[in-house]
Order: structure tokens, then sequence, then C-alpha cells
């Protein structure tokens, strides 16, 4: 499957979003597909992001990495090729569709949390051969459709991303957020918090809510 090109539009009925309207959009995603398998594993959708976020949270982790944590894998609900299965062959690349429904209305370090938590693991697999156990069987299927661990030139070019100490909590966030038996808010609690994320940016680039 080609990776799909960064300067098109994300595919499928996504409204005309602002400032204003992206929180409820992302509420919305939320109420109708949370329910959805998460890729093999013993949570929903919305059960494992919202895990991360919690996780965060309770650990004092900034805004923007609860965020991030929150909406790291929106892509699987907004990706034109859909969400990952056990049967997959080949990579969706859900990262980059969420990045590029994010990119306009969050700051730069949410978006580099969404888009690059996959290379994340790959990193991480890499660098910190103890993570790889970490990985439940569904990740470690998805990190062969994804390119194994990185090379040396890879990991090399990784660690110049400015946010990567960010981009590698929420990778963290990522893999813990997978428990059946964790309580967590609903997304409406966090909705201020993404808000305020979403106002930060728009005050940042001038776009500010109508």
């Amino acid at each position: 499957m080609t990776r799909p090109d960064p300067a098109a539009p994300t595919p499928g009925p996504t409204p005309n979003l602002t400032p204003d309207t992206i929180v409820a959009f992302l509420a919305g995603v939320f109420e109708r597909r949370g329910g959805e398998e998460y890729l093999g594993e013993p949570v929903t959708m919305a059960e494992h992001m919202l895990q991360g976020a919690t996780l965060a949270e309770r650990a004092g982790q900034p805004e923007e990495i609860v965020v991030a944590a929150l909406l790291h894998d929106i892509g699987h609900f907004t990706g034109e090729f859909g969400t990952f299965t056990m049967e997959d062959t080949e990579d969706r690349f859900h990262e980059d569709e969420g990045a590029r429904l994010l990119e306009a209305f969050f700051p730069p370090v949410i978006t580099d949390c969404v888009k690059y938590h996959v290379a994340a693991k790959r990193y991480l697999c890499a660098t910190r051969p103890e993570y790889f156990r970490r990985l439940s069987p569904a990740s470690v299927h998805s990190l062969g459709l994804q390119g194994g661990p990185m090379s040396a030139a890879e990991v090399a070019e990784f660690e110049n991303n400015p946010n990567l100490e960010a981009i590698v909590q929420v990778r963290y966030l990522d893999e813990a957020g997978k428990r059946t038996d964790m309580e967590t808010p609903a997304f409406a609690h966090f909705a201020p918090m993404v808000q305020r994320m979403v106002d930060a940016h728009a005050r940042g680039t001038g776009a500010g809510r109508g």
C-alpha cells in the first residue's frame, strides 16, 4: 500500500472545520466510532486513547502530552485505508491521516506526537531492546508492516526532531493504554483541555476563534 500524498486533502465526509468546531467534531468521532475494536487488542479504540490520556493526566504530564495521547490514533477513524486488522499485510499509515486532520488546529508538538508515534515504536525497538518486550502481539504484527526497528541512519535522523522527548512519552502511553481493568473519564472530561490547546495554537497563528 502506497503512503498517501501528504499534500492531499483528508478523505471522507469531513466538515469544514474551524477552531470553534474541531473539538465537537472529535467528540462526535469518539461517540460514533469509539466502540470499535482496537487492532486485535482487548480494549476498544476509545478505551485505548482515553486510557493513554488518563495515565498522562494522573502522572501530571503537561496538557500537550495528555491531548496527544488522547488523539494519537484518531487517524484510524479518518483515513481512507480504514482500520488495521491482524490480517493486514500492508500498513495503513493512520499516523499520517491523524496528523493531517489535526495540524491546522493544534501546536506542532501535538501533531508531531500523532504523526510520529509509529516511528517512535520503531525507534524504541532499535535503541531500547527491552521495549520490544512491552509490545502486544498486535503491536508486534504491525511493527513488521511498519518497517521493523529503525536502521542506524533512521535513528540519527529521528533524533533530530525537536519534539523527540514528547513523541517517545506518547509512545509509552500508547503501549500502556491496553488494560481491561481501567476506568477512565469520557472524552468530555478532556474536552476543555483539548480546546485550550486549539486556542493556544490559534493565538500563535493568528487564526482566532469566531
